[in-house]
């Protein structure tokens, strides 16, 4: 089905309401990037607005316990999610994107298509999310580990925030190569620049991203609507096309 198939599939299945609103949605930082296209294609469609904020879940998830007016919440794991389902804050739990890690660095044929690189460790810096904040950080620390070369490299390390700030460090010469979303790195199947290393599945801990309805947004139309198009075929296509199994 073409991407024009979908945009009518879309605005067949949601009508347009009376009286637009809007939905204050926090979305894990690897996943903006597709998010903003889910966005436009809701607002198009629905003509509810949506306020995006993009962090790392782990920071996110502080903000909800102290009474942060996010309606959904898109996080970058699995465990958030359940966290705040169980303490009564979110329902709806589901998963809308499995992630995959990838080693990337701005450098044309300088990541191999293998990660021996990172044995041979002929590099400065090596950019990866904190692990105790980022999904991301931590397959990429897990994959150090089963490489058996995490005390190698841990010196040179330049820990990002968050998956944003990871890309940034990379992307600006800061760190020579590091860990980021294969979303952040590939569009449609195919890398933007320089040179990567898919990192096999095997390697780490699988990446499940999921999604919550937090309390703020239960019973209201937009925030519900939104939920339901997170997993409508049209999101998925968005979502798949962005470098994420589902």
């Amino acid at each position: 089905m073409t991407a024009k198939h979908f945009i009518a599939a879309a605005m067949a299945c949601i009508s347009i309401p009376a009286f637009a609103d809007e939905v204050q949605v926090a979305v894990a930082a690897n996943f903006s990037g597709p998010m903003q296209k889910i966005a436009a294609l809701f607002e198009q469609s629905s003509g509810h607005k949506l306020l995006l904020s993009s962090g790392a879940t782990g920071k996110f998830y502080a903000q909800i316990k102290n009474g942060a007016p996010f309606e959904i919440l898109l996080a970058a794991d699995d465990e958030t999610p359940a966290k705040l389902e169980k303490e009564g804050l979110a329902t709806n739990r589901v998963t809308y994107a499995i992630g995959k890690l990838v080693l990337w660095s701005e450098k044309a044929n300088y990541v191999d298509d293998k990660g021996e690189i990172l044995k041979k460790g002929s590099f400065a810096h090596l950019a990866i999310a904190n692990p105790k904040l980022a999904p991301y950080g931590l397959a990429a620390s897990e994959t150090l580990k089963a490489l058996g070369v995490f005390d190698l490299l841990a010196p040179k390390f330049v820990t990002g925030e968050n998956i944003a700030q990871t890309h940034q460090f990379i992307a600006t010469g800061n760190a020579e190569l590091g860990f980021i979303a294969m979303s952040q790195a590939f569009v449609a199947g195919k890398l933007k620049s320089g040179s990567a290393w898919v990192v096999p599945p095997s390697l780490y801990s699988a990446i499940r991203q999921d999604a919550v309805l937090l309390n703020r947004g239960k019973g209201k139309p937009a925030a519900e609507a939104l939920f339901k198009f997170l997993q409508s075929p049209s999101a998925k296509a968005i979502i798949n096309a962005s470098g994420y199994a589902i």
